[in-house]
């Protein structure tokens, strides 16, 4: 057994009497085989000394009892570590950003409190799922409809604390962006409510964000402020019909028009999220196709060796499909205004109807559907991506971790990301995995995210290479002024050292607020670069 920072054997065990006499005894997991279900399937530092590994758990079933539980964390001086469903695979799952963390487990609070579909919001807990929300939604016949993230078996709260993001309209696809309204479990057990709930009776607590002073929802995001209990989210009416119009270009140059046009339509709320391909490379969304890597094996290729790579190959260099959500004489008519707009700025823009999709889906046809989340319904198939399946390699990996550096919304920028990604994969000796036609997500409307997937594996060799490829990457992104935005715990120091402006005074600012609100450094030490004072590297 692990055990928490500066704690005997004999005062742990105490520290567990205490949790179950606040918890019941059913719900404290101390068991080396309990524990172990809290460890990072997908960690870079497997079965290594440095393996982040939980102490052990507990899963209290309302506020009142999470309440309990940091008070006695306070007195032992024992650090917690909270989660939702503790499914975030690629950005460390379950386990602790701190060795011997107690893991606060609030899969038991788990109850949908409300859905109105007039003021189109809901308000739950953290133990409930995607799968839970959508279905509630379906069997009451609510005429709202969610954004869900790829994979959707985790938890709204969740998602949208680590800044996750889905397919549909901008409003509603940054899962925080659209929060409205938290309660909150302070690092020394009060209980806070934001923005409106602040005020005993209202009934405006998920229809307004604010309230009077200072608003501090944004603390609670990627830190280790508190431990939110309750969460309130705007939802999506639901449109009457979805359509997919696809637009192919046929020019390497002709990128930057594309990204223009697609982010007017954007801004104007006109589309949900533009989806970006390459059909000059296979459309491949992981890898470099053997053709692309013979064309890049001396150096980087010219525009001019690109645009004559497409012409040899005969295909569009780039696709775009816009999606439109709606009333269908909206739908049609935005559609339609998309397409004369790309036609004047494109004249060889080429462009595919699909067909107009009526909503909700019938029950019995969604699994039939092709991307189930871009209409809202949750589902496991992004896993297919890089799961053992006959698409994969011969020796796919164990797991992976995720790495994405956000970029502005232009196609200079996807083009300079790109050969950086393929550069510094080439510097570590890792296979291609980035092209000339390596194509950005835009889960967050503003800015252009370039992601790429670094393997890890219950090998110590192997991930020592995938953890210096991950570090260069950092590194690298960070030299041309490329933040990363989420990270696993293994990485949240180094990601968060890039953020550095003014000697790092952003995070010193963090420090204090830290020092403040949690003095005994209880809430998830270490969490994205923020030690409390006892745990703190001092910096010169």
């Amino acid at each position: 057994m692990a055990l928490p920072p500066g704690l005997t054997e004999s005062r742990f065990s105490e520290a567990l009497e205490q949790f179950a006499s606040a918890v019941g005894s059913d719900w404290v997991f101390s068991s080396d085989e309990d524990v172990a279900l809290y460890r990072d399937s997908y960690s870079v530092y497997w079965g290594e000394e440095e393996e982040r590994v939980a102490s052990a758990a507990v899963a209290p079933a309302n506020v009142e009892q999470v309440q309990q539980v940091v008070r006695i964390a306070n007195r032992y001086g024992i650090p917690l570590y909270p989660i939702s469903t503790g499914r975030n695979l690629t950005y460390g799952g379950s386990a602790p950003t701190l060795s011997g963390s107690v893991v606060v487990d609030l899969k038991r609070m788990n109850r949908i409190l409300k859905v109105d579909d007039e003021r189109n919001f809901a308000l739950v807990e953290p133990g409930v799922s995607y799968y839970d929300l959508y279905n509630y939604i379906r069997d009451n016949d609510l005429r709202v409809m969610l954004d869900v993230p790829d994979p959707g078996w985790g938890s709204p709260i969740g998602n949208s604390l680590d800044h996750g993001c889905g397919y549909t309209l901008s409003p509603f696809r940054d899962h925080f962006g659209s929060h409205c309204g938290m309660e909150v479990v302070t690092p020394e057990g009060d209980v806070v409510r934001t923005g409106a709930g602040a005020v005993p009776g209202s009934d405006a607590w998920q229809d307004f964000h604010y309230g009077a002073g200072p608003t501090i929802n944004g603390l609670f995001a990627q830190s280790n402020f508190g431990i939110v209990t309750k969460m309130g989210f705007w939802l999506m009416p639901l449109p009457e019909a979805f359509l997919i119009g696809t637009v192919t270009v046929p020019r390497y140059r002709d990128f930057a028009a594309l990204i223009r046009e697609a982010s007017y339509l954007e801004d104007l709320y006109l589309i949900g999220m533009p989806w970006y391909t390459s059909p000059a490379s296979g459309g491949a969304f992981i890898g470099t196709p053997p053709e692309l890597a013979a064309l890049m094996q001396d150096g980087w290729p010219s525009t001019g060796q690109l645009e004559e790579f497409v012409r040899a190959k005969g295909v569009p260099a780039w696709s775009l499909d816009l999606r439109f959500y709606g009333p269908e004489e909206t739908v049609r008519a935005n559609w339609a205004a998309a397409r004369r707009r790309l036609a004047a700025a494109i004249p060889d823009a080429a462009f595919e109807d699909h067909d107009l999709v009526e909503l909700p889906i019938p029950r019995d046809e969604e699994t039939s559907f092709s991307h189930k989340p871009e209409v809202g319904i949750p589902a496991l198939d992004a896993f297919m991506l890089v799961a053992r399946n006959p698409g994969t390699t011969d020796d796919p990996p164990d797991g992976h971790a995720d790495f994405f550096a956000m970029l502005p919304r232009t196609a200079d920028a996807v083009h300079s990301a790109a050969r950086v990604f393929a550069e510094t994969y080439a510097e570590v000796g890792f296979p291609p995995l980035h092209h000339p036609f390596s194509i950005p997500v835009s889960y967050y409307s503003r800015c252009f995210i370039m992601g790429t997937v670094v393997p890890t594996w219950r090998d110590a060799e192997r991930n020592a290479r995938s953890r210096t490829l991950y570090e260069r990457l950092v590194a690298r992104c960070g030299e041309n002024g490329w933040g990363c935005y989420r990270t696993a715990p293994a990485f949240q120091d180094l990601v968060v050292s890039q953020y550095s402006f003014n000697d790092n005074a952003l995070l010193k600012f963090q420090e204090k607020l830290k020092d403040g609100i949690d003095p005994n450094g209880i809430i998830s030490p270490g969490r994205y670069g923020i030690w409390p004072a006892s745990m703190r590297n001092n910096r010169a």
